[in-house]
């Protein structure tokens, strides 16, 4: 863990920020120019797929056993990004909980406002559970607007009926779109990616005229009691911190069994630059033994066998 690799990301990230006054097909471009130019492991296999009438990318890992499974959400403001272009750090979860990864490629805004992504998270899920997927053998995980979208689709999923996965793994989660947390203009300058007036700007695209405090809009706002072991992580260096420590409290607040992580001097879902440095595969191996001790739990508590 060196100052030397944060600088040097740090100063990556900041030739690829996004301006706040560029179209978002131009952010669209930049967000998976960004995202490509990381190479997959020649031993991760990607392939396309559906749940529940929502397009997928599955990812497996060469040599590990799946025993689980990594229902996996990207991010991107909910407007931008794909479920393929995450498979790289779908994977590094899914080598550490000895799982497959399934990736959702839910809808996006403009073109599909809220409740699409809400709607195609929970009909994933859903589907997962059709196929026979024990809810003990599952756990979500996301980046960004997709830990956002975990959460929201925890809530989503309970007041359904539906029974809750093992747990949740949510990085640096875009939980606030009505931008009122105190980092978004405390971490302005620190943050070398995310700008708080960008994000303003793609809020309509994806919000539509609804209410930005919806709780499955803004998970922050939502009723979070009796959702499964929650882990939250994110970086000091990023406006969306308050996001993720104001999620982890109110969490708590609701009797949820929740872990929050706070990495000093890294930027927003650092965990997705783990090749170069140190904090990201740490921060990735606490969530895989985090995951791992809850799926077995889990299964024991069910009775089902691992073998």
């Amino acid at each position: 863990m060196t100052s030397e690799q944060r600088a040097t990301l740090d100063a990556i990230l900041r030739q690829n920020s996004f301006p706040p006054d560029i179209g978002l097909e131009e952010q669209r471009a930049q967000l998976r120019a960004l995202l490509s130019a990381q190479p997959l492991d020649p031993g991760i296999t990607v392939t396309a797929g559906e749940l529940g009438g929502v397009p997928t990318a599955e990812v497996t890992v060469e040599g590990v056993d799946p025993r689980h499974t990594v229902l996996y959400f990207h991010g991107g403001a909910y407007v931008m990004g794909d479920a393929a272009l995450s498979a790289d750090l779908a994977a590094q979860i899914a080598r550490r909980t000895h799982a497959k990864a399934i990736s959702v490629d839910y809808r996006l805004g403009p073109e599909h406002p809220y409740p699409a992504a809400v709607d195609d998270a929970l009909a994933a899920y859903q589907g997962l559970l059709d196929n026979g997927t024990s809810p003990a053998d599952i756990v979500f995980a996301g980046e960004s607007a997709g830990g956002g979208l975990i959460v929201a689709t925890l809530v989503n999923a309970r007041d359904h009926g539906l029974p809750l996965p093992a747990a949740a793994y949510a990085m640096s989660p875009y939980s606030d779109l009505t931008l009122s947390g105190e980092t978004m203009k405390t971490k302005r300058e620190a943050d070398p990616l995310m700008n708080p007036d960008a994000l303003l700007a793609r809020i309509p695209d994806y919000v539509a005229g609804h209410d930005a405090a919806d709780g499955l809009i803004s998970p922050i706002f939502a009723d979070l009691s009796g959702l499964p072991p929650l882990l939250i992580q994110a970086g000091s260096h990023e406006v969306l911190l308050d996001d993720a420590v104001r999620l982890a409290r109110e969490a708590a607040a609701a009797d949820v069994e929740v872990s929050l992580g706070i990495t000093p001097g890294v930027p927003h879902v650092f965990q997705a630059y783990h090749a170069i440095l140190d904090e990201g595969a740490t921060a990735l191996d606490h969530a895989g033994q985090f995951l791992s001790g809850h799926l077995q739990a889990s299964t024991m508590m069910t009775g089902v066998s691992d073998e």
